[in-house]
């Protein structure tokens, strides 16, 4: 998809004729930029909008720069705007410092690897520095505020027709969506996805006033549904070989189709009837699992949070350990980009080059001694924070530089040696991964490049637990199997079944136990990796390896047996007895 900038002139015009004699310098526009992509244009203004390109009532844009192509799905544009959405609020606005290009600049990074011109980006900061900029500042001040009062800041949300801000209930979950197929073809693939599940086929046509009227209830229904099952539309007056195969002569009519064979059918435009009959059908695919009968209230929360490492150390003292390396600008402008994120928040903070980063990390792997390669990785933590740089570092090639960091930790790990501090924020390290929703998708994904990051990840888990020297170690991979089993936990919830290879699964479930087992020190540790476990054992495969090996290692006796050196630690009832125990016997 191309990826353009569009470039507007708040000023109309009069920038370029006044602005050497009231700023001193030639400024050729009030720069206001937004991104085109896919047919539509996403501004800042307060929110995050998405618009018909060129709409808004600032008319067409003075400048159309093609900035390039991007290769990402709409799925993981649209989660990683998601995340964008947490930090470009009304609130967070500023016209010098946190504003539309600072915002073009982010997502024009996450989709192409760089940002737009320099020029604009260094705008604000040009004027602010100069005396009639600071003349300026109190009453434009005053006037953004007062907008932010009326939820925007140049109005665009609310007077352009059509305008689109996701709602804070929707962030980070995709919805489903209404299949349109005109085919046989395409009816049969979509039937054959869905086949261990279920799908609904919604027959209409063109002059169906009465089909008209449902179509927003399944959209709806669509949503609710997300991955669960196929709700599919066919138009019989397109597609004549669907409307002959399944015989269908008046409109609207509904068949549904439950693990592949047809379930149900029926004619007339009942909202009633299609919404009881959905919902029925989405819960025999997928009726309730033995644990949601259980006292689990730990596993069944559907707030529960990844464990990030969020502390900040002194950097000046970090990277003077870090040797000639500190003084790359790549290494010096993520520096300030984490102390002003970490001291003003991330509304102050635009996104360092992460090409340039990237590439030092890369490079330091092989020109720093390992027992310093842990400043590098610490900064990489640090900026992982961010959601931007995990959004970014979540896609190719940038992924590649996480993967190349484990890849070489993994290989000093014993008996290589790998020194304490290394192993530790390398851990951490990958725990801040989860700060963006993208990347539980990557690590759970089922592509070669993710493979070799989770087989990393999991090499990585299972040789810390084992460090009987540091608490903090095992503290620290608990934590990364807890953000790993967590993410699977909540594809299991939404459905339709894992994303985690079962063989991973085992591998990691077989860790915690031996782990578990092993623990006799620091409850934290012993804490996380219960809670990793029940993660992975909540609503597993009844009939999975999963399972059986839950049951060949006795999994309940082995945390029960730890109730007497940490007797205050609720999590060993509710994982042994409750879990592992009548869960594993009631699968």
């Amino acid at each position: 998809m191309d990826v353009h900038l569009l470039v507007y002139d708040l000023s109309g015009g009069l920038a370029r004729q006044m602005s050497m004699g009231l700023l001193g310098f030639q400024l050729d526009a009030i720069y206001h930029t937004s991104i085109e992509l896919n047919g539509l244009e996403y501004v800042y203004d307060g929110n995050v909008v998405a618009i018909r390109p060129g709409s808004s009532h600032l008319g067409q844009p003075m400048q159309r720069l093609h900035l390039g192509k991007t290769e990402l799905p709409l799925n993981v544009i649209e989660e990683y705007l998601d995340s964008l959405r947490e930090i470009y609020t009304v609130e967070a606005y500023d016209l010098f410092r946190h504003n539309c290009n600072n915002f073009s600049n982010d997502f024009a990074t996450f989709l192409l690897g760089k940002g737009i011109p320099d020029h604009i980006i260094n705008m604000p900061q040009a004027v602010l520095d100069s005396p009639f900029g600071q003349m300026l500042m109190p009453t434009l001040t005053q006037q953004i505020n007062a907008s932010k009062r009326r939820g925007g800041i140049l109005g665009i949300e609310q007077q352009t027709p059509g305008s689109s801000v996701k709602p804070q209930t929707q962030l980070h979950h995709p919805l489903g969506k209404v299949h349109v197929v005109s085919s046989l073809a395409q009816l049969d693939e979509l039937l054959e996805k869905f086949r261990k599940s279920c799908a609904v086929v919604f027959f209409t046509s063109a002059t169906c006033a009465p089909c008209k009227t449902l179509y927003p209830l399944y959209d709806e229904l669509a949503a609710e549904v997300g991955e669960k099952g196929a709700l599919i539309r066919v138009d019989i007056s397109q597609a004549f070989d669907i409307g002959s195969r399944y015989a269908v002569s008046a409109t609207p009519t509904f068949i549904t189709f439950l693990r592949g064979e047809q379930e149900n059918r029926w004619s007339g435009a009942d909202p009633s009837a299609l919404r009881g009959n959905t919902q029925l059908l989405v819960e025999m695919a997928w009726p309730a699992h033995p644990h949601q009968a259980l006292n689990l209230p730990t596993f069944s929360n559907p707030n529960a949070e990844p464990v990030i490492f969020s502390k900040v150390p002194p950097l000046p003292k970090l990277l003077a350990k870090m040797g000639p390396t500190a003084s790359d600008p790549a290494i010096q402008s993520m520096k300030r980009f984490i102390e002003t994120r970490s001291s003003e928040g991330p509304a102050e903070t635009t996104l360092p080059d992460m090409d340039a980063f990237t590439a030092v990390v890369r490079a330091s792997l092989t020109a720093l001694p390992t027992d310093l390669l842990f400043t590098v990785v610490d900064l990489l933590r640090c900026a992982l924070i961010d959601p931007r740089v995990s959004g970014y570092l979540a896609e190719e090639p940038a992924q590649r530089t996480v993967t190349a960091v484990l890849a070489h930790v993994v290989h000093a790990l014993p008996p290589a040696g790998c020194p304490y501090a290394l192993r530790l924020v390398t851990l951490q390290m990958a725990c801040n991964l989860f700060t963006s929703p993208l990347y539980p998708d990557r690590i759970l994904a089922a592509d070669s490049e993710t493979q070799r990051l989770r087989a990393l990840l999991t090499q990585l888990v299972a040789s810390s637990f084992l460090d009987a020297g540091h608490g903090s170690v095992r503290v620290a991979a608990a934590g990364l199997l807890f953000n790993v089993a967590l993410a699977n936990s909540r594809r299991r919830r939404d459905g339709p079944g894992d994303a985690l290879p079962e063989a991973d699964q085992v591998e990691l479930a077989a860790a915690a136990l031996e782990a578990i087992a092993q623990e006799a020190a620091s409850a934290e540790a012993l804490e996380g990796m219960l809670l990793a476990l029940g993660f992975l054992a909540y609503r597993l495969p009844v009939e999975g390896e999963l399972a059986d090996l839950l049951r060949t290692m006795d999994a309940a006796d082995v945390v029960l047996a730890k109730e007497k050196a940490f007797p205050g630690l609720r999590l060993v009832r509710e994982v042994g007895a409750e879990l592992l125990g009548k869960g594993l016997k009631r699968a």
